[in-house]
């Protein structure tokens, strides 16, 4: 969207999180021109020039401000708030027109809860490359897509919605080269399968050894596109982090060990709790008897306990939620991992990073810290969630490329 660079706006708060500081000496003013942020200062100094203040159209005040969040793991054409399975799985034969209406209902609901910048983890329909089209395009400001496209697995292995298979070398190379040409943004690779909550174990073996993990990894990076791996369970997580993968997905049953290497290495970890965490709060809906509820407890302890340790060892945690799996809403459900992380013991400022400017140092894309000159993705909250965490569920305004977007229900005050 078009915007007028001689007209500023003012946001005042009393404290911020810029990316990876936290600043409580308010209050504060962040200017912002056009798509970008012209200063970030005490109030009282003045701002670039008088004219910035004679040109001012609107003043919003709110009690936080921080930037706009990452949700580090979506699945956008899918809506997790639908229950049923038979009607997810009706779902998945629907046109792509009712797919898609489904994907721009969650964007927006993203939006909404803070969310700027979305990498949708793959689906076979073609919905995450033909959104992130739309997202660039709209003259309405949407979250910005990272789209994998189709990831890679093995024929007859799980990943059937959302990956080509390869049955050999030669055939890695062709997939992760149509991947590619295809536009992908990142290469999402699905090393092994889901969790069996009765047995309380991943099923099957990895879907890759390390000889062809590490040959889908090279080709991915020839090829310009960092790598991501769904995988949980001792013996493919060991083989994803040692073939160099970029970032672990999902990740149950890690490991000092496993942790150790992805920290010296830099590999990130998406813990994505959400869909897990349902099935443990809704088990009537699966089915689950007492013994199985317990597993999902100890799997959900044991994870909780693994992040604060891969916290500890400095390993790149990412915010994301698996949203559009059964029970995980868009936006929301990005909201409910970081009560996760700060459930493990992350620290505030860890978790918030995690959402803002980790995934996106991560994956090399632009930074939104609050500072001068950078984009303008802007949340702002009624409260300071370093006082008290339940303000990071009470948004009063949104701002994308320096668009005041959503202006909630607890209204930041805003005066022309």
């Amino acid at each position: 969207m078009t915007r007028n660079r001689t007209v500023t706006e003012i946001i005042r708060i009393d404290s911020y999180f810029d990316g990876t500081t936290y600043h409580r000496d308010g209050p504060y003013e962040i200017a912002i021109t056009a798509t970008r942020i012209t200063a970030v200062q005490s109030c009282g100094s003045s701002l670039d020039s008088d004219s910035d203040r004679a040109h001012t159209a609107t003043c919003y005040r709110a009690g936080f401000a921080m930037p706009g969040l990452v949700e580090g793991h979506a699945h956008l054409f899918l809506n997790g708030d639908d229950l049923d399975p038979a009607s997810r799985a009706e779902f998945l034969k629907a046109p792509l027109d009712t797919k898609m209406v489904a994907a721009r209902r969650n964007l927006r609901q993203s939006l909404e809860k803070g969310i700027t910048l979305i990498r949708d983890a793959g689906d076979k329909f073609g919905v995450n490359h033909a959104l992130r089209g739309e997202a660039v395009a709209s003259a309405t400001p949407l979250p910005a897509v990272r789209s994998a496209g189709l990831g890679i697995r093995r024929p007859g292995r799980y990943g059937a919605f959302m990956a080509y298979e390869a049955k050999d070398d030669a055939e890695i190379e062709t997939v992760v080269s149509r991947i590619a040409a295809e536009g992908a943004d990142d290469l999402k690779i699905i090393q092994t399968g889901i969790i069996d909550f009765v047995s309380g174990r991943v099923k099957g073996d990895p879907q890759f050894d390390l000889p062809a993990l590490s040959l889908i990894v090279s080709a991915a990076k020839q090829r310009g596109l960092k790598t991501f791996a769904h995988c949980s369970g001792r013996a493919g997580l060991e083989v994803a982090v040692r073939a160099g993968v970029d970032s672990i997905e999902h990740g149950f049953f890690m490991n000092r060990e496993t942790l150790q290497r992805m920290a010296d290495l830099g590999t990130a970890w998406v813990p994505t709790f959400s869909p897990v965490h349902f099935q443990w709060t809704e088990p009537q809906i699966a089915g689950w008897d007492d013994a199985t509820v317990g597993k999902l407890r100890s799997i959900l302890d044991d994870h909780l306990a693994q992040v604060a340790l891969a916290d500890e060892l400095g390993v790149n945690l990412v915010a994301g939620s698996d949203a559009g799996s059964q029970g995980v809403s868009h936006g929301s459900g990005l909201i409910d991992e970081l009560y996760f992380m700060l459930d493990a013991g992350v620290s505030v400022a860890s978790v918030l990073e995690s959402a803002t400017s980790r995934p996106r140092r991560c994956w090399g894309t632009n930074a939104t810290a609050l500072r001068r000159g950078a984009t303008a993705d802007i949340v702002l909250l009624k409260g300071n969630p370093f006082q008290d965490a339940s303000h990071l569920r009470d948004i009063v305004a949104v701002f994308k490329d320096g668009v005041p977007v959503v202006v909630g229900t607890n209204q930041a005050s805003h005066h022309g």
